[in-house]
């Protein structure tokens, strides 16, 4: 590439002061005068933070990123973003989710790079990192953080999805309170992200399905040496992108979408996957609403066997064949001429691969379970939307009426929860309110409601329950969420009562409160807004400005993008 064809030369192709500037103060660093003579600039997004525990080990990825860059005649330059730690952030990682892809796009923008290498890992890094570098449009790759190896607990494999089965199982006396932190130990026991398939891992299976990363991204363990091979490969490649001009919306196209939204329905993907792929979308203009993750997910069965939805970990996704051996079973459903970043279609990058076990990658004529994907449900307790996983649900309700019982926010569900007096019972429908984008703040993860101690004594381990939340992707049960509009700002689900009676048919697409729309129109001139916006800082922000569930939960003003083009110069 012609050096006035690169980014990077509007700083450091300078003559006079400005390029003496700019060259000057980077040289403190021991830079070599020749890095800067037509060199491709590859910035290295990292989310690297003792505090986001999943992403601990990238500031060895990104040492083998700047190797392979080096090599391919790259000059790589590693710059730190705001990292989300789901495990650590309160109240909620999904808050900032927003905030992160703000310090990515204006990172990007203002700095003089060429291409950008993303390196993202826990839940919410990934979809904020590449929300920000949609908006700047330039040639990017993705490198996940990888999952970590499966925990060994009494002989048993564990995972992220145990510890709701802990939780359980020490309400009801069944493991001592030594044996829980024991537990601990066991399970988040190497580096890396949850090990089953949750949001981190679906996440990751996401980029790769839009073709955003290098094969095998998705599944390589986190503590494997291979992880970082890909991580040096990765930094080869994206100097070659540079000098292809492969940015982002030529990759991210209307196929590509629908690729990940069907491939997420075959590895029983988080739920949380549709807020974040409707806010990628709408950050790079392609027209995906929440209707499609249901309409491309339809047929599609569960052919992963991963643990929350099946029985095993990522890594064995991995030394099965990996997402492309997944992938070449959908052959015949998936845009196989979608364009990837390593300048080939995912057809050609999937092949040649093999399953090498078919307990973990099934086959579309013989799945492991005949239902996945998400399933959208309309009615008017949700006018826009909810979703729920089939694959994670009880089949027995995925058809059920009850009587609701009504939590008013999450304070009051852990206040009454396990009051012996609480009126409720295994047909009773538990319902959740004001933990939406904007009641919350932040939608948190608190939909998958533990069931009352009383009921899990007398055996009762799932029940339907409905809130405008999310829930965790390691999470399982038969849970309705991301109901929109949300409570907080006037929704029908912030109207229902206790006793109410709710049907839910997720067959036929619907959630409908059995209430008369006189008496609705009733509640409405009595409901009172209970949501505080705050006064001052980055929630007010949010708060104000946040979009609804099914619209993918991003700020209205960040819709869209900028480009890659500065503006001004102040030199």
């Amino acid at each position: 590439m012609e050096e006035n064809k690169l980014r990077s030369s509007n700083w450091f192709g300078r003559k006079g002061k400005d390029g003496f500037i700019y060259r000057a103060w980077m040289k403190n660093q021991g830079i070599p005068a020749d890095m800067f003579e037509g060199k491709p600039v590859i910035g290295i997004c990292n989310t690297w933070s003792e505090l986001t525990p999943c992403n601990g080990h990238f500031r060895e990825l990104a040492e083998a990123v700047k190797k392979g860059v080096l090599e391919a005649g790259g000059f790589p330059v590693e710059f730190p973003v705001m990292s989300l730690g789901e495990t650590l952030i309160k109240p909620t990682a999904m808050l900032y989710r927003n905030l992160v892809s703000m310090d990515v796009e204006e990172s990007i923008r203002a700095n003089p790079v060429d291409g950008i290498v993303l390196l993202c890992g826990c839940d919410k890094t990934t979809p904020s990192l590449v929300m920000g570098a949609c908006s700047v449009n330039i040639p990017t790759l993705v490198i996940s953080g990888g999952p970590m190896l499966k925990g060994h607990w009494k002989g048993k494999d564990i995972g992220t999805s145990d510890v709701w089965r802990f939780d359980a199982a020490s309400k009801l006396g069944q493991i001592t309170n030594e044996e829980f932190v024991e537990a601990e130990a066991c399970m988040a026991r190497t580096q890396g992200h949850c090990a089953v398939m949750g949001t981190a891992s679906t996440m990751a299976v996401m980029v790769e399905a839009l073709g955003l990363s290098l094969p095998n991204n998705a599944s390589i363990p986190a503590a494997d040496a291979r992880r970082k091979v890909l991580s040096q490969l990765s930094g080869r490649r994206i100097v070659e992108m540079v000098k292809e001009d492969l940015t982002l919306s030529k990759i991210l196209t209307r196929q590509a979408f629908e690729n990940a939204i069907k491939i997420n329905a075959a590895i029983g993907g988080s739920t949380n996957f549709v807020i974040h792929l409707l806010a990628i979308a709408g950050r790079i203009g392609v027209d995906v609403n929440l209707q499609d993750c249901d309409t491309y997910s339809q047929g599609i069965p569960l052919l992963a066997n991963i643990q929350p939805s099946g029985e095993n970990y990522m890594e064995d996704l991995y030394y099965s064949g990996g997402l492309p051996a997944l992938i070449k079973e959908m052959d015949a459903i998936i845009h196989k001429e979608a364009l990837t970043v390593n300048g080939k279609t995912i057809g050609q990058n999937c092949a040649t691969a093999e399953v090498y076990d078919r307990n973990v990658i099934s086959t579309m004529q013989a799945p492991f379970k005949p239902e996945s994907g998400i399933v959208v449900v309309k009615g008017n307790l949700a006018p826009d939307g909810a979703v729920i996983k089939p694959s994670a649900a009880s089949s027995a309700l995925l058809k059920h009426s009850g009587k609701a019982v009504v939590f008013e926010n999450i304070e009051d569900y852990h206040a009454r929860i396990d009051d012996d007096t609480l009126d409720i019972d295994a047909t009773s429908i538990m319902v959740l309110k004001n933990v939406g984008p904007r009641g919350y703040p932040g939608m948190a993860e608190v939909g998958n409601m533990t069931l009352p101690k009383k009921l899990l004594e007398q055996g009762v381990t799932d029940m339907v329950r409905i809130s405008d939340g999310r829930m965790s992707g390691t999470g399982f049960g038969t849970v309705v969420l991301h109901v929109s509009p949300e409570a907080a700002v006037g929704g029908v689900l912030g109207l229902v009562k206790n006793g109410d009676i709710i049907h839910l048919d997720v067959h036929a697409r619907t959630l409908q409160l059995a209430v008369a729309e006189e008496e609705l129109a009733v509640r409405r001139l009595a409901w009172i807004q209970t949501e505080t916006i705050h006064p001052r800082g980055y929630v007010h922000l949010y708060q104000t400005h946040v979009e609804q569930a099914h619209l993918g939960a991003d700020m209205d003003f960040l819709k869209g993008g900028s480009g890659s083009k500065v503006t001004r110069d102040s030199h």
